[in-house]
């Protein structure tokens, strides 16, 4: 580290320490204060629109009209979770066994966000943190950092009507690179990481408490008792999201035998175009020219992505369709595309798709989520069975995956743009990244009248299996 980077940083945490001791006497109601404060920064419809503009034209990454959308979605879903959420005082009382839970500041967070989402993800996290009366500095990716920049600017316009430290809201100073955000994450108290898997490495490995996120590559089960039209809308909607640029969209559809043929006619009404097998090698030899995904296809339309790669036939598609037969380094369709470009896989019977979904999250995804389509009288069993098998935290039922699974109005998944992977993905956590995770938590222990066990009736089964304990 050079002494100019370390000066950076000591200068940044000095200041975020100083605002941070501010505010952490505010009472709930001034905690929601600030934590709509920075909500209306990214949610008034001009700032809103200023930023997916932005991030649009400095990234190259999604389309505008879908970033308003998520901006003021996610925003809004947050402020609603959130709403009733304690996070300062006392937050919880179990007069059984004497314990008081009192709601505490973590410090200062460092966050690393993606270029993918480079308004709605730091706003997210710049929330979560002002409701744990939290300072946080940013370290956003190169491509979107004007978009940072806006979005701090707004937040702290915003801030300055309450009276607010504006240095509760910081952003590392241009050019952002691996030494100073380095340097970042060893200075804070919690990190909160979302991007690169190079990223969230660096995340975990930097010797402080951090929260990363695994890769995604969902992978959809399409159920031979599945309403096909209503699936198809649903997939096709969220996988042209904002050009796919979510971690949630679907990758790879594998779709029971029964109904494959029909599927596909349904995914076509929706605007999709199956490539055929030279179309397809085409696709395959200018997205994954040395193997690896081009980054020239991230997030652009199935219009564009077509065009780069030459296909005529498919110049007003919404999904490029490719059907695939292994998973692995050698069939890059298997993988995660950041697309509107969908894998198909044909499964003989349910039981084959379930095997075919653990081959794909052995190579890339294990830990993200999957989603299910079928009929209503079955989704509760086939969604049991693959919450208790699949290496994933969540099974998203007969829903857009891209919209559910960061928290829907029609769903209880907490509103968030970072999705913890658990154990299998790598990560420390398995949930939607949330205002718990930027609290510490006191808890008071008191005296109660003693609970001890009976020693035989907690090994009575064990001994009577095994004829120990005689």
């Amino acid at each position: 580290m050079t002494e100019a980077i370390a000066a950076t940083i000591a200068t940044l945490i000095a200041r975020a320490r100083a605002a941070q001791s501010i505010v952490a006497s505010y009472d709930q109601g001034q905690t929601d204060l600030l934590c709509a404060a920075a909500a209306w920064a990214i949610m008034s419809p001009s700032q809103n629109r200023a930023l997916a503009e932005r991030a649009v034209a400095d990234t190259g990454l999604g389309n505008v009209a879908d970033k308003i959308q998520k901006n003021h979605r996610k925003t809004l879903g947050l402020l609603r979770d959130l709403q009733a959420a304690k996070s300062v005082g006392v937050i919880a009382e179990d007069r059984v066994c004497g314990i008081t839970e009192i709601a505490r500041p973590v410090g200062v967070i460092g966050a690393i966000t993606p270029s993918t989402n480079p308004g709605a993800t730091p706003a997210n996290m710049i929330v979560n943190a002002m409701k744990g009366r939290n300072a946080i500095i940013l370290a956003p990716s190169p491509k979107g950092y004007s978009t940072a920049e806006l979005l701090v600017r707004y937040v702290h316009t915003e801030f300055d009507k309450l009276g607010a430290p504006r240095d509760l809201v910081q952003l590392l100073p241009p050019p952002v690179n691996k030494a100073i955000t380095h340097a970042l994450l060893q200075a804070v108290d919690l990190i909160v990481a979302t991007g690169s898997q190079s990223n969230i490495r660096a995340a975990y490995s930097s010797g402080k408490p951090a929260f990363g996120v695994g890769a995604g590559n969902v992978s959809v089960l399409v159920h031979a008792s599945a309403n096909l039209a209503d699936a198809a809308e649903k997939i096709v909607r969220s996988k042209t999201f904002d050009n796919a640029t979510s971690c949630s969209s679907e990758n790879s559809l594998v779709i029971e035998d029964a109904i494959y043929d029909a599927m596909i006619d349904a995914l076509t009404a929706e605007g999709c175009v199956l490539l055929d097998r030279q179309a397809r090698a085409q696709l395959q030899a200018a997205m994954f020219p040395d193997g690896h995904l081009s980054a020239a296809f991230t997030a652009k339309s199935a219009a564009d992505i077509a065009a780069l790669a030459g296909l005529s036939c498919a110049s007003t598609a919404r999904v490029l369709m490719v059907e695939e037969t292994g998973v692995g380094a050698s069939f890059p369709f298997s993988g995660e595309k950041l697309s509107p470009v969908l894998t198909l896989y044909r499964a003989e019977n349910f039981d084959a798709a379930v095997k075919r979904v653990v081959e794909i999250y052995a190579f890339q995804g294990a830990g993200h989520s999957v989603g299910l389509h079928a009929l209503a009288q079955h989704t509760e069993a086939l969604a049991r069975h693959l919450g208790e098998t699949l290496p994933v935290a969540r099974v998203i039922v007969n829903q857009a995956h891209a919209i559910a699974t960061g928290g829907s109005f029609d769903n209880g998944l907490p509103f968030s743009l970072s999705m913890g992977c658990g154990s299998w993905g790598g990560n420390s956590f398995s949930e939607n990244l949330n205002y718990k995770h930027f609290l510490n938590i006191t808890r008071i222990a008191r005296p109660i009248p003693a609970q001890i066990p009976d020693e035989s009736a907690l090994f009575a089964d064990y001994f009577a299996k095994t004829g120990s304990g005689a």
